[in-house]
């Protein structure tokens, strides 16, 4: 059996007041801070549709779950003796510098300001998945997350250090959890900044104040739960008496995400069914990541709530595309048994849908120059195409004129189709389809005009080359619009909503959830936005390496979530 070696920690943070930077410089911070991934660049999206297939066919074999067998397992219960408990939870964070640690810096504040009241910092950070965009690897968590957070919170460690938890999410596998399990699971004292890490596998348990439990699984899309992963959480339920409160965090909303994905939900029912129910214990709230932004589904017939909060730090997605009510488990799975159907209703957004319809609509001003890359190779695209129409003088149907359209065509159907979650084809060939079209006709308007101009007549290679000086620019400006307009159009059909929002690359509008088991044994949830990150810095002496130039506005998003105390067992099990 191979056994993943634990990761030792930097040497570069083992004293974090030994030096701090006085700007964003990598030789001065030990690590690079990196751009926001450019999602629609071509390279990143041939990549990106490599991994999904991959992850796809493969992901039984990268699946190194059973193999933790080998790592020692624990329920964290330091924590239950509390009197009282904050924990943060945060997810989606490791993209671009500057809003990674815009967030990573509200949680390590001593105290936060949301304009209603002042929160304390959380004993427990837990981290809901994709700690890392695009991929996993070492220097990849050491760029975009661990060396923001680190930064963010250069606190030497004491025995009352907060604790850092951290569940993978689907871009944490893209290396079959290679490095996620070296840098969170580690034995010994490791940490990250001032956050201690004692987690060792990539699921985990926490023993809160008042009868108040958190279970956090690794169960990624449509995959089983691994028998050493089931048979821990079975051992745990054990120990639950009848009443007992649990917050069970997941990887993905698969209670949102039935529609496109029938099966997902399956997974996280059969641990409802065969772990939860038999315990006595209630399972009050259901939280995730995976989506980017805040929403809250709540049932008049059962007092759980369904939460997704993933404003960590990627691009903020579409809210205005989620469904008013939903049924859980979904009525089409196709699972023997399954729990009984719960309607919910939508009860809070982050940002609202009106708010998400304006962010949508502003595609044609952001699309184009924040994904450089995307726009040059449509640029070329149609300078290939125009070179074809040109070089055969009038004649249509000739083979250079033939591939072209084909390789046009086949690259718009693939947009489609290839990008878009879950079980339609025919919407996603349709829309790919008539877009092609559109650049098709895009095409030969452009080489209508194009032969008008005295180019044509200049000697070879001059054509050619003022071609690609003169048309491919102006070409692949106007096509990116073409590109934004069919994005704005599909996103009603429900198809490329996330590249309507990847390709924007909005930063703003982040949010994270601060909770808070009270002396009483009540739970409170306070969901935390921040409509502005911070992208200017400035070194500070103390604490956090640099603050904001300009404060940020913390607020709460939605009205606070309140559950009352966990029952007495005997009241338990006579209700």
């Amino acid at each position: 059996m191979t056994v993943i070696p634990p990761r030792e920690p930097s040497d570069t943070y083992l004293d974090t007041s030994r030096r701090r930077p006085s700007r964003l410089d990598p030789e001065e911070l030990g690590f690079t801070p990196r751009r926001q991934v450019a999602w629609l660049s071509p390279t990143q999206l041939a990549a990106t549709g490599i991994r999904v297939a991959f992850a796809a066919q493969f992901g039984a074999y990268l699946d190194k779950r059973e193999l933790q067998l080998a790592l020692p397992t624990q329920v964290h219960d330091e924590y239950a003796a509390k009197d009282e408990l904050w924990i943060d939870y945060i997810a989606d964070l490791g993209d671009g510098f500057d809003a990674t640690y815009s967030m990573a810096y509200l949680l390590a504040q001593d105290q936060l300001d949301t304009g209603e009241r002042a929160l304390p910092r959380a004993d427990v950070l837990v981290l809901g998945g994709d700690q890392v965009y695009p991929t996993a690897s070492g220097a990849a968590y050491e760029d975009r997350f661990e060396g923001p957070y680190k930064a963010a919170f250069p606190k030497a460690l004491s025995d009352t250090s907060p604790h850092m938890f951290a569940l993978p999410g689907n871009h944490d596998w893209y290396d079959g959890l290679t490095a996620f399990l070296r840098l969170f699971a580690r034995r010994g004292d490791s940490h990250i900044g001032g956050w201690k890490t004692p987690q060792t596998r990539s699921y985990f348990a926490l023993k809160l104040p008042h009868r108040w439990w958190l279970l956090a699984l690794d169960a990624q899309g449509e995959a089983y739960l691994d028998d050493p992963q089931l048979e821990f959480f079975k051992g745990i339920a054990a120990t639950f008496e009848a009443g007992d409160r649990v917050i069970i965090a997941t990887p993905q909303p698969s209670w949102v995400q039935t529609e496109a994905h029938p099966r997902y939900y399956d997974t996280l029912d059969y641990f409802l069914r065969t772990v939860m129910d038999p315990s006595g214990a209630e399972v009050a709230v259901m939280v995730s990541g995976d989506l980017h932004h805040y929403s809250r589904y709540s049932s008049p017939n059962l007092p759980r709530q369904l939460i997704n909060c993933g404003g960590g730090g990627a691009y903020t997605a579409a809210t205005h595309h989620l469904p008013e009510e939903i049924t859980v488990p979904p009525k089409h799975s196709v699972t023997r048994r399954a729990s009984p159907q719960t309607k919910y209703r939508l009860a809070k957004t982050y940002p609202s849908k009106m708010r998400s319809k304006w962010l949508g609509s502003g595609v044609f001003g952001r699309l184009p120059w924040r994904n450089p890359g995307f726009t040059t190779f449509l640029g070329i695209l149609h300078t290939m195409l125009l070179l074809a129409f040109q070089n055969e003088a009038g004649r249509i149907l000739t083979i250079p004129i033939f591939l072209m359209v084909s390789v046009v065509m086949a690259a718009c159907v693939f947009f489609a189709v290839g990008l878009t979650e879950g079980q339609q084809r025919f919407v996603p060939f349709l829309l790919g389809g008539l877009h092609g079209v559109a650049h098709i006709l895009f095409g030969v308007g452009g080489w209508l005009i194009w032969r008008e101009l005295p180019f044509r007549d200049l000697k070879w290679p001059l054509p050619a080359l003022s071609a690609v000086v003169v048309y491919l620019p102006v070409a692949g400006v106007a096509a990116a619009l073409l590109v934004s307009l069919y994005l704005l159009i599909a996103a009603n059909f429900k198809v490329n909503v996330n590249e309507l929002f990847a390709g924007q690359g909005i930063e703003d509008f982040k949010s994270f959830l601060r909770m808070h088991i009270a002396p009483d044994g009540t739970l409170n949830i306070y969901a935390i936005g921040v409509d502005k990150i911070s992208k200017r810095w400035v070194s500070q002496p103390a604490d956090s390496w640099f603050r904001p130039k300009e404060p940020m506005k913390a607020r709460l998003v939605d009205d606070p979530v309140v559950f009352a105390p966990a029952a007495a067992p005997s009241d338990a099990s006579v209700s």
